[in-house]
């Protein structure tokens, strides 16, 4: 397949939900911020309801949820939540669905060990460490100081509590949703232990956040592992998830747009970073932070309101070069690494 194709090209209105294959229904939920949306898989099981994913807390979308709890699902109750990875805007309201409904809350272990420390970490300021991590960085001195006085994000503030118990789903497990068996495939990058889900019986894949066609998932380097290397993570799971797809299946994605033409859009990802990175070996002729390299890696400005999730994928661009041996960084007085090719 050359191109890539939407069989529906337009989304249904926030808090709707539309019927887009036998058993399985697409639900759309606003977020804060640029990406302003998720998508959210309603899968009928016969005697309740499977959601895949369930967007981030706010009581706007737990009203939208009330709505629909009230009205096309009220027929039968919500059974399962499970979760494609450990994202807030995913998993907001897993914990809840648990509280309320007595919902199966099913995840890979990583990705709910993850949100269940995260949601109980909270914070009302930078740390000293996370602030060096930024400053090694190269974040913008402006923004720096800004950090050293704001709170910074919690994962309580946008995910309903992580509740105790799960069911653990791995690499190579089959669940059943929707009147379908579906093969569980687990991949990293975006993030740890992201899982998506084949169907054995038509063409259609749970894709989550690793396969989404018009925008390239956030590969980045936090804090808690700087010397992380995510890229060489994504990468492999984009060459490994190549064996699988085919030019017929439909991915329904985490965001965007379900699509036809997963082999290309895997082919685009992968020469998307490659490129990115070639343009980062020509830039780092000279020594660079990795907040100075991101209009290398990204062909454009990085705004404010971006600044922060381009700052550590930049930085995992260098840490994939650090890692491959093609490139070596200095600490220097600033406390600023600076990156060049060897």
């Amino acid at each position: 397949m050359t191109t890539i194709r939407y069989p529906w090209e337009t989304p249904p209105e926030n808090g709707g939900m539309i019927e887009i294959a036998e058993a399985v229904f697409w639900l759309r939920l606003p977020l804060p911020m640029k990406l302003d949306h998720v998508n959210i898989y309603v899968l009928d099981d016969g005697d309740g309801w499977t959601l895949i994913d369930t967007g981030m807390k706010s009581r706007k979308v737990q009203g939208m949820w009330q709505h629909l709890l009230d009205g096309p699902l009220r027929s039968k109750p919500v059974k399962r939540v499970v979760a494609t990875h450990h994202h807030p805007d995913h998993i907001g309201f897993h914990g809840w669905f648990v509280e309320q409904f007595g919902a199966e809350y099913i995840s890979t272990q990583v990705a709910y060990l993850t949100a269940r420390m995260l949601t109980l970490d909270v914070q009302d300021s930078y740390s000293p460490g996370q602030i060096d991590f930024y400053r090694r960085a190269g974040m913008r001195a402006d923004l720096l100081a800004k950090r050293e006085t704001e709170r910074p994000f919690n994962f309580s503030d946008m995910v309903h509590p992580i509740p105790v118990g799960f069911t653990r789903i791995e690499e190579g497990d089959v669940i059943e949703m929707g009147s379908r068996i579906w093969d569980i495939r687990v991949d990293h990058g975006h993030a740890p232990d992201h899982a998506s889900f084949w169907s054995r019986d038509d063409n259609l894949v749970l894709s989550g956040d690793q396969v989404i066609a018009s925008i390239s998932s956030n590969i980045g380097v936090y804090p808690t592992e700087p010397d992380a290397n995510p890229l060489a993570e994504w990468m492999n799971s984009c060459a490994r998830l190549q064996e699988f797809a085919t030019a017929d299946h439909l991915a329904l994605p985490g965001h965007k747009l379900p699509f036809i033409g997963m082999p290309l859009r895997l082919k685009q990802l992968l020469e998307n970073h490659h490129g990115a990175l070639d343009r980062l070996r020509a830039d780092l002729k000279s020594p660079k932070t990795a907040g100075e390299i991101m209009l290398a890696v990204f062909k454009r400005n990085i705004g404010d309101g971006e600044y922060g999730l381009g700052l550590v994928e930049a930085l995992a661009h260098c840490n994939y070069l650090w890692h491959a041996g093609e490139a070596s960084r200095t600490l220097d007085q600033d406390g600023a690494y600076r990156w060049v090719i060897k």
